[in-house]
This record gives C-alpha cells, structure tokens and sequence, in this order.
C-alpha cells in the first residue's frame, strides 16, 4: 500500500455479511457493518488491506513492467516512433488517468489504474505515448489513438468508472461491488 494512504471506514446499516475495500484516490476506503465492535473493525481493516496490497501486487506491473509494456504498445499501434524517456506509476494523479510531458518525454500513470483490466491500463498509455506526437486533442491525435482497437470501450469503461466513483460518494451504503481492485469477502460466523 503506498504510504500516503489513508483510511476511511465507512459503517452500514444495510451491509451484514461482507466487508469490502477499494481505493480511491490516496484513500482506502473500507465498508464494514454497522454492528461491528472496534475490535472487529480493526481486524477486518487490517486484513482488507492486506488483502487489498496482495491483489495490487499480484496483478500490476511496477515501472520498468510498465515502459517495456508502453515500448511495446508505441511498436505495435503507433509505428514505434521515438520512445519515452520515462513511464511511471504515480500516486499524486487524482483527477486524471495519465500525463505526458512531451518536451521532456515522461509519461505517468496514476496508480488508480491499478486493479483495472490491462486493457484499459493500455488505452491510457496508448493516450499517453500519442501525446509524445501529438500534444493537443486534434484530430490527428484521436486519429492515432484509435489504432487501439479497444480504444473506444475502454474510455466508456474509464467514464462509467469516474460517474460510479461520484455515485458511491454520495451512496456510502452501496452493497454491488464490482471487481475494480475491490476485495469483498463474507464474514465468517
């Protein structure tokens, strides 16, 4: 878990049987029934985050993972072209997916990426390298981009993603949980 991570503990009336966790942002936030003790509480936070960290390292590619991947999507969709200098994760990215900085040739990929189907990873780094040609949002650009072939679903994915994260803020009690680097499991009685 990135050490600037901070926990939210939501308590549920509705919720009985589960316990869930996901990140969002440089926040965990952790939803646990209303019933719980404290002692409860801090057992389960304490293995959500655990198992959260698990899941996030088992599944995410750490920085040289992630330039040799962005290398060889530039290849396949994008004529090679000149490659970044650097691509990284980055935890202080909470109002956008990546960024690139073409005069100095570095991409970042917020580490809310993470947990999220690589092809999705891949379209913002797609995004990313093509900004390395293109600095604007033209047409050239989003011609470029649509090499992708899952350029298209994978922003409708990002957009659902973003409208559900407003939705769960203000729906704390929200019981479906979708696989997005969430781990959900049901307490043991």
């Amino acid at each position: 878990m990135p050490s600037n991570t901070k926990v939210e503990v939501r308590r549920s009336p509705r919720r009985r049987r589960t316990v869930s966790a996901y990140r969002d942002g440089d926040t965990t936030v952790v939803l646990v029934p209303a019933t719980f003790s404290r002692a409860e509480e801090k057992r389960w936070v304490g293995r959500m985050l655990q198992r959260l960290e698990a899941r996030e390292g088992r599944r995410h590619p750490g920085d040289a993972e992630l330039r040799e991947r962005a290398l060889e999507l530039a290849q396949r969709y994008l004529g090679g072209g000149e490659p970044p200098d650097s691509v990284r994760w980055v935890d202080n990215q909470n109002a956008r997916w990546g960024s690139c900085t073409p005069d100095t040739r570095t991409i970042r990929i917020s580490r809310r990426l993470a947990g999220m189907p690589s092809w999705v990873v891949d379209y913002v780094l797609i995004h990313e390298l093509a900004h390395l040609s293109i600095p604007h949002h033209g047409r050239a650009f989003w011609d470029l981009v649509r090499r992708y072939p899952r350029a298209e679903r994978a922003r409708g994915y990002l957009e659902g993603f973003s409208a559900a994260s407003r939705t769960e803020a203000c729906d704390e009690d929200a019981d479906d949980v979708e696989e997005l680097g969430i781990a959900e499991v049901a307490l043991e009685e």
